[in-house]
This record gives C-alpha cells, structure tokens and sequence, in this order.
C-alpha cells in the first residue's frame, strides 16, 4: 500500500528572534547526529506512581544514498509500532516514511512520500533533528514539520531556556534544557539534551490531566 501525500501548508508565523530552519540547507550540527542504537524508557507518572509504556528504540544509519532511521516501540501489552524514514545526508530533507503497527496479530503499514507546496520536515524524527542544530544559551528555531498521516504541517519553536546537570544512564550530565509548547499555549514539554553530544537524555511533557509522560534515556 503506498500513498503519496500532497501536504498543504498550514501558514503559522514564527516566534519573533527564532531562527527559521529552512528545508534543504546543511544543518550546522549534522555530525552530532551518528550511526547507532539508543533505547529509552516511556513511562507515566502521577504524582508518585511510575507505569511503564514500553520501551522505545531508535537507530540511525548512513547509507551512500542518504540517512536511514529506523524507530520501534515495544509496549507491555504486545503491540509493536515500527517507522522507517529517509533523507538527505546533510539536510535532513525527508523522502520518504513507513510505519507499521502490529496488535493482537494484525497488522498494518502505511507507506509516505514528502511532496508538498512548501517543503516540511519529518515530525517523526524530532529528536535526531534537535540534535542537528546549534544548540547555546538563548537560541530558538522555529521549525516547520509535518507527521505523515496527521494535520496539515506547522511551524514549532523550541527555545533554549537554560542549562540543567541530570542524571542519565551512566551518571550526571550536562544539558541544555530545551522547551515547546506544540502550539498549545500553557501547556509545556521539555527535553534535556548532553551538551557534549545534543542526544536526548530525557523528556517530560504534562497531559491535561495532569499526568506527566516521561522518556527516560536507557543506553
């Protein structure tokens, strides 16, 4: 099965002094973002009771023709979520997206290309994205995605607002705390990512119901 989608813009002004990432240029930091394998703890915690989700995977590969990542959710109730996106090397211009999902022996695939009026990034792979860009005290990127199947694309900003010393898998670490608000004013995600490497050591965003979703970095 294989679609291709003719994304419409969404026209969202970006955030006053953000640096506006543009489709197609080199990014400054795209050899911070290297071939390898991370997992990360998903799990909910409501004030102090932690459930796990599952556990989150993901991989990235440098192929001659590009940047592969490959990213897999493994839940406790069985289900299996599997994506598969490519680019280009030094932009992180996406081609093409898959997501297959597989629950109680059925499964699904859903196959995208990225053609649209006004070129977007992959929403899918954020976090290797943040890891791309010059990340200092005080920078903001506004930043246009699009998650196939989802809404129309949009503009996002993410902003520097500090720097925070956390625990990750292997002791403290140093990070720089990054927030967003999804273009939900008052509500706020953060993410804690090394400054040494910009790989997401850790990310908490709180649910209407005041519940607080956390990936916690596993290796």
């Amino acid at each position: 099965m294989h679609q291709c989608w003719l994304l419409i813009l969404a026209l969202c002004s970006a955030s006053v002094g953000a640096a506006e990432i543009k489709v197609g240029v080199p990014l400054p930091r795209m050899d911070m973002v290297k071939e390898g394998t991370h997992h990360w703890l998903r799990y909910v915690r409501n004030g102090e009771v932690n459930t796990p989700v599952d556990i989150w995977t993901r991989e990235v590969r440098l192929l001659p023709e590009g940047m592969q990542i490959r990213q897999r959710w493994d839940g406790i109730n069985s289900s299996v979520v599997m994506l598969d996106s490519r680019f280009d090397k030094d932009t992180f211009k996406p081609r093409t997206h898959q997501r297959i999902r597989e629950k109680e022996g059925k499964r699904t695939v859903e196959d995208y290309d990225f053609a649209s009026l006004e070129p977007t990034f992959n929403f899918e792979t954020d976090i290797e994205f943040l890891q791309a860009l010059p990340l200092a005290a005080g920078y903001e990127a506004s930043i246009m995605f699009y998650h196939p199947g989802g809404a129309a694309p949009a503009r996002y900003t993410w902003k520097v607002v500090g720097s925070e010393t956390i625990q990750g898998p292997q002791g403290a670490v140093d990070c720089w705390l990054l927030t967003t608000d999804y273009n939900r004013p008052g509500s706020v995600a953060k993410f804690w990512l090394a400054k040494a490497t910009q790989l997401l050591v850790r990310q908490e965003a709180t649910a209407p119901d005041g519940k607080i979703i956390v990936k916690a970095l596993i290796d």
